[in-house]
């Protein structure tokens, strides 16, 4: 049994559990607790748990039995002085409330065939239930979980290289840092090529991160723990005075969330320059402020369009951003792509400089999204779809690629603009987006998808309105969106 096989069984028994009242990423956070117990024992780390809560007592336990047990089992472990059990389960509670379930979890977990996962690797394991978590429309995932492939894509053009020190301050799961890590080890021979010294770096030092919601905390430190990778993976938020001390990385690779802070109040900080409440304005003055100023220090960012196009504030951060870092390509991507969200987004690649003025000349920009298909479970994003973006990315002379979604403007032509970064769209070929739409419809399935194209769609103008602040024309279209996904959610059924 391969990795995806063992995945899907794992998966299978969500469904059992629907009856029980548990939610998709409740149930992936119930198997992370057990997951845990069981990995320990399988890779030789039992130690570190105490023998009454290790895996072989817990799999011997049944009926009223074992849940009680099991319940003591969370709390006892949320308050070892063990750092690492600390972080899996501090304030862990089960959400499984019939004993049968949990036992059917148990048993199946003990029943798989761990030599073949460990063979492929147990983190792979891990993350491919994160991506089917993510995956999952009504898990609410998405807004945590970054599609593998535009990280990997991310990852192999900002290239870190071993000694320097990554971060995320959204970190979700891990999966930026994750795949820096495995970006590093693929360069270097499993790190074969590196002193003892610089291997420990690696593993301790190199990659960290910051996560606001414990139970992706969790989640994320899991995810680190079977990649073999230990850096410090902070529970908090990186927009209260925490992320003032952290600054001077070499590389910044993150999906910050989207949105306003709770109740519109404005970020904590007080050493950002501008104050907004829009939370990604904030995360981007963060991430180019904690840039080591050397001129080789790089970032790239997930953002939504409003970013790009904020007055304002949003133009003054821009400026300053565009002074302090060559802001040197934005890739504009197509819809779709993020499950929990139908926002329209784009990946903004800088460099700090050596100073705080000038160092933006031109910005090249690559539309991944005009005249594109639309993405989604069912028309998934590859890494073919990227191969246009990559070659120009990576062009010796980037002047002399000839692609009609490659375009380049200077710094004037934005400063024209009124600063707006909102550039770069090629003309859409179609005379509105209902003219891509296949017709008639021939199927249920494909019924089903046009009508998550619509809630796509309905989420945009939502976005739309949201930044124009429209506040009533926002809730009536929220509200009408939330009519769409009912009759979507009855139709699946």
């Amino acid at each position: 049994m391969n990795n995806r096989e063992i995945v899907q069984k794992l998966w299978n028994l969500c469904n059992v559990l629907r009856d029980d009242g548990i939610t998709y990423h409740q149930y992936v956070t119930e198997l992370t607790y057990l997951l845990f117990l069981k990995m320990m024992k399988e890779t030789g780390q039992e130690y570190i748990i105490p023998e009454p809560y290790r895996w072989d007592v817990l799999a011997k336990k049944d009926g009223i039995e074992l849940k009680t047990y099991y319940q003591q089992l969370l709390m006892a472990l949320g308050q070892e002085e063990n750092e690492l059990l600390r972080q899996i389960y501090t304030e862990a509670t089960s959400n499984i409330r019939e004993p049968k379930n949990l036992e059917k979890i148990i048993r199946t977990i003990d029943a798989l065939d761990w030599y073949n996962a460990k063979e492929e690797g147990l983190g792979a394991l891990y993350e491919g239930l994160l991506e089917k978590n993510a995956s999952e429309l009504k898990s609410g995932a998405g807004q945590y979980f970054t599609p593998r492939v535009l990280i990997d894509v991310i990852v192999e053009l900002v290239d870190p290289k071993p000694g320097e020190r990554c971060h995320d301050p959204a970190a979700g799961t891990f999966g930026f840092m994750i795949a820096a890590s495995r970006h590093v080890r693929a360069k270097t021979d499993d790190y074969f090529d590196l002193s003892e010294e610089e291997i420990r770096f690696q593993k301790y030092e190199a990659f960290s991160g910051v996560e606001l919601v414990r139970d992706t905390h969790r989640l994320a430190v899991m995810n680190a723990l079977l990649h073999d990778v230990h850096g410090d993976i902070l529970l908090g938020d990186t927009l209260s005075p925490l992320g003032e001390r952290l600054k001077g990385y070499d590389v910044i690779l993150t999906n910050p969330p989207f949105g306003t802070k709770k109740g519109g109040e404005r970020a904590t900080r007080t050493d950002f320059t501008f104050m907004t409440s829009n939370k990604q304005l904030n995360f981007l003055q963060h991430i180019y402020r904690a840039l080591r100023p050397n001129g080789k220090a790089r970032a790239a960012v997930v953002v939504p369009d409003n970013v790009l196009f904020e007055g304002g504030v949003g133009a003054d951060i821009r400026r300053d951003l565009m002074d302090k870092c060559n802001v040197h390509t934005i890739l504009r991507l197509p819809t779709g792509i993020f499950y929990a969200q139908g926002v329209k987004t784009n990946v903004l690649f800088f460099t700090r400089g050596e100073t705080d003025t000038g160092n933006t000349k031109e910005v090249w920009v690559y539309d991944l999204r005009t005249n594109m298909p639309s993405f989604g479970k069912r028309n998934p994003l590859t890494k073919d779809h990227f191969a246009g973006f990559t070659k120009a990315y990576t062009a010796e002379d980037r002047h002399q690629v000839d692609d009609e979604r490659w375009n380049v403007f200077t710094r004037d032509d934005i400063a024209k603009k009124g600063d707006s970064l909102d550039i770069g769209l090629i003309a859409d070929e179609s005379l509105s987006v209902y003219d891509n739409l296949p017709d008639p419809i021939d199927s249920a399935e494909e019924a089903v998808e046009k009508l998550e194209l619509a809630i796509s769609l309905l989420h945009e103008v939502i976005a739309e309105l949201k930044a124009a602040e429209h506040p009533t024309r926002y809730e009536l279209a929220k509200t009408e969106m939330l009519h769409v996904a009912e009759r979507l959610e009855v139709s699946e059924r």
